[in-house]
């Protein structure tokens, strides 16, 4: 039964990882070999928790003792020596995957589940350094930003495993209140993203064909297809239209539609004029310097109120 975790790397994906896991009551080290980051880290999870306090989502209390149940370090031999699952979230570079996990390996009790925040890079070279047992009890766990927030994880199930221990860990996501899917096929990007991807591919291609402006096309998006997305899957959609309905739909769209196989040019444009969105201050949309804290804290607030009705609908 996994009831002590690790975390590798204090990044945006790990402090929120940690912090999910220590909000249900686990206990979690935090690793990172900067200690910089882990206090960055440490502070980001504070203020995280205090949004989630003030939407009342969990309780002052509960808020403080979650913080209490992290422990960061800078050892990984330290951070993983009595763990029962140990997640990577290292950034997306094959060798620094594969290296860090052949150390996890070496240094993590036998008993241990090693997983991977991996979204892109290729599980079985990942592992390839890793003992034959230990490909046993390694497996890709695919969170989404922010991690405390969304509550999706992707889990693969690539016959590397036994289906026992992939229940263990899908247990364990459950007790944190996530929902898992499972992904049966080692390919880029793996279930969400791909479908993500396929919805911006079309989006970029709208605005610049000057179909829209992307406050319409963010609007058509919001009040139409994502609208029914927050609560009913694509196939489901489909079952409900009609299949012959989408074939006919289908039929007539898909030959109009962008089929392209890289980045949009003008997504492109703007990368090479710096415009890269909320963190530089412009992407599609102005982000004032000024105004940039409150527009964070307004789509944290309409993703906590999404989670709330989450749980209600699950």
């Amino acid at each position: 039964m996994i009831k002590k975790i690790a975390v590798i790397g204090a990044g945006t994906m790990g402090h929120g990882i940690a912090e999910t896991f220590t909000l249900y009551g686990y206990s979690v080290n935090l690793f990172d070999v900067n200690a910089e980051v882990l206090e960055k880290a440490k502070q980001q999870i504070r203020e995280e928790l205090s949004g989630l306090v003030a939407e009342d989502y969990t309780s002052v209390a509960d808020a403080d003792a979650a913080l209490a149940r992290i422990e960061t370090v800078t050892d990984m031999a330290k951070a993983v020596a009595d763990r029962d699952f140990v997640i990577e979230a290292a950034p997306e570079k094959m060798e620094l995957k594969q290296q860090l996990l052949k150390s996890l390996d070496e240094l993590a009790p036998k008993h241990a589940i090693l997983a991977t925040n991996t979204s892109s890079l290729s599980f079985a070279e990942m592992c390839a350094l890793l003992s034959e047992d230990r490909k046993k009890r390694t497996m890709v766990n695919h969170w989404y930003n922010p991690a405390h927030l969304m509550p999706l994880v992707e889990l693969s199930f690539f016959g590397n495993m036994p289906a026992e221990i992939y229940e263990e860990v899908a247990a364990l996501y459950a007790s944190v209140e996530k929902q898992t899917a499972k992904v049966l096929k080692d390919v880029p990007g793996l279930i969400a993203n791909r479908i993500q991807q396929g919805v911006a591919r079309e989006a970029f291609s709208l605005i610049e064909k000057g179909v829209a402006e992307p406050a319409d096309i963010d609007i058509a998006l919001k009040f139409g297809p994502a609208f029914r997305y927050a609560t009913t899957g694509q196939l489901e959609v489909a079952d409900f239209g009609g299949l012959d309905i989408w074939c006919v739909v289908g039929d007539n769209l898909l030959q109009a539609m962008d089929n392209s196989t890289q980045a949009n040019p003008m997504l492109r444009k703007k990368v090479s004029e710096g415009k890269l969105g909320l963190k530089s201050g412009e992407g599609f949309f102005q982000y004032p310097p000024e105004k940039i804290a409150a527009i964070r804290q307004k789509f944290t607030h309409r993703l906590i109120h999404q989670l709330k009705a989450s749980r209600e609908y699950i």
